[in-house]
């Protein structure tokens, strides 16, 4: 699929004052410095990690935080400009949006079933818990969809990129400091939110070994390594290609992402660092990737040198085997899952209701609470939802042309790859930043890949995105 003038002018009902399409060498290089993303996006990206996650508004429950609703009123205003014809949606079609739709029908299928007893009925709180998860998808969506249809050319990629990266550096800081001085600066914010009540449930200092986990703006150290690493290439893409602002900063952007991701000494995040790199360095630039091929054992060496004990506490949760009680519970529960899918193959016990009567029980995999939650349909849309955002980025950068183009799809899909993998370590979409900065990269993804089905009208040629069949 080639994009159409008609598509170039059709979107004016989200991206108000956006002119029409931008010529292909936007999308190929990063030569405009003002992009034209929605300012509700950019704040919202950017609230993911500047409010606490654990203040909602009073009555509206744990489905009341900032970002969340945010990113309801961006579904809310995709909808209504689709509505009155202000946009058209059908011309903007990438594979993110599709796996976010498949997956936000496999929740809904499984919370109509819930609500009409066609599964084990459960009680107030077990409804609770689906219309909360009915709002996470629904925000979920809501990213999705207006990122992935407002980024088009590389300035805009490059103006979300750095509210994105923005939010990120703010929530690092935070980790340094309960780091250094194991005070948690997030509990400041609860007397500036007034209307907002402490729903709890965040866990911002956890003992390992010899060392202290810290959890920044995050609900929890294994969720502040992840999302770390997911946007580890990202902020490594911007400080090559962004010509705004001082570059030695955007680097300390960088060593920051790293620095949360060694200072959780978390398995997860050690893994999630590793995919991301496989994925992203191969679509560096020449002299990047060679670069990369030395600094990689600099930094690895620093941080050996920089944190005493780091190497020893790493190494043993590393190298832990089933006798390992993390392993061992993730292992234990194995049989017990089969039995609750047995029970209620199609549509599980209904979304958010699988809960865990003590800290044995919690699934650490997200496929896992899955398949209990919503089911093996269910399971099989969160596949989808999961993985084919970043397969079908990876191809975006196999056919991109443009160098810079190139290494944002690679950066973007090594984002989404890292959640894919690291939703097989701990049970990601329970926890509130990484179930909202996982879809604002779909939808990156998304603007990615149809800047990728642009850039060939440059050079006259086709790649395998544009053989005139449907982005999805």
């Amino acid at each position: 699929m080639t994009l159409t003038s008609g598509e170039a002018r059709g979107d004016h009902g989200i991206r108000a004052g956006t002119s029409s399409a931008a010529a292909p060498s936007d999308a190929a290089v990063p030569s405009d410095r003002h992009g034209s993303v929605p300012f509700l996006l950019r704040a919202a990206a950017f609230s993911i990690f500047f409010f606490p996650s654990s203040m909602v508004v009073d009555g509206f429950g744990a489905a009341g935080t900032v970002p969340m609703i945010l990113g309801c009123l961006l579904l809310g205003f995709w909808v209504a400009s689709s509505a009155w014809g202000l946009h058209r949606p059908l011309t903007m079609r990438f594979p993110g949006r599709a796996a976010g739709a498949l997956f936000f029908l496999a929740v809904g299928g499984s919370y109509i079933a819930l609500h009409g007893g066609w599964i084990t009925r459960t009680d107030e709180v077990g409804l609770a818990a689906a219309d909360r998860w009915m709002i996470l998808v629904a925000a979920s969506l809501g990213f999705i969809l207006v990122a992935g249809e407002t980024v088009r050319t590389m300035a805009d990629a490059l103006q979300l990129t750095r509210w994105i990266l923005g939010g990120a550096f703010f929530c690092t800081l935070v980790g340094a400091v309960q780091l250094f001085t194991h005070v948690n600066p997030m509990e400041w914010f609860n007397a500036l939110m007034p209307g907002f009540t402490d729903n709890g449930g965040d866990t911002p200092f956890q003992q390992r070994g010899n060392l202290m986990r810290v959890a920044g703006s995050t609900f929890h150290s294994i969720e502040y390594a992840v999302v770390s690493a997911m946007l580890l290439p990202l902020s490594i893409w911007r400080a090559l290609h962004d010509p705004v602002g001082r570059r030695w900063f955007h680097w300390v952007q960088t060593a920051f992402l790293v620095f949360a991701i060694a200072s959780t000494v978390s398995r997860s995040g050690t893994l999630g660092a590793a995919v991301a790199l496989v994925v992203f360095v191969p679509f560096l630039p020449r002299v990047a990737k060679r670069a990369a091929l030395i600094v990689l054992p600099l930094v690895i060496v620093t941080l050996f040198v920089t944190f005493p004990g780091f190497l020893g506490t790493l190494t043993s949760a590393l190298t832990a085997n089933a006798s390992d009680p993390s392993i061992a519970t993730r292992t234990n529960n194995y049989p017990r899952v089969m039995r609750i899918v047995d029970e209620n193959p199609w549509f599980g016990l209904g979304p958010g209701n699988y809960r865990a009567e003590n800290a044995l029980q919690i699934l650490d995999n997200q496929y896992l609470n899955a398949a209990v939650s919503i089911g093996l349909v269910g399971l099989a849309l969160l596949v989808v939802y999961l993985w084919l955002p970043a397969i079908s980025t990876v191809f975006a950068a196999r056919a991109a042309r443009s160098p810079a183009l190139r290494s944002l799809a690679g950066a973007t899909a090594g984002g989404l790859a890292v959640g894919a993998v690291c939703s097989a370590t701990f049970d990601s979409l329970s926890f509130p930043v990484f179930a909202l900065v996982y879809p604002l990269l779909v939808g990156l993804s998304g603007g990615v890949w149809r800047m990728v089905q642009n850039e060939p009208r440059l050079l006259g040629r086709r790649t395998p995105l544009t053989s005139g069949h449907s982005g999805e």
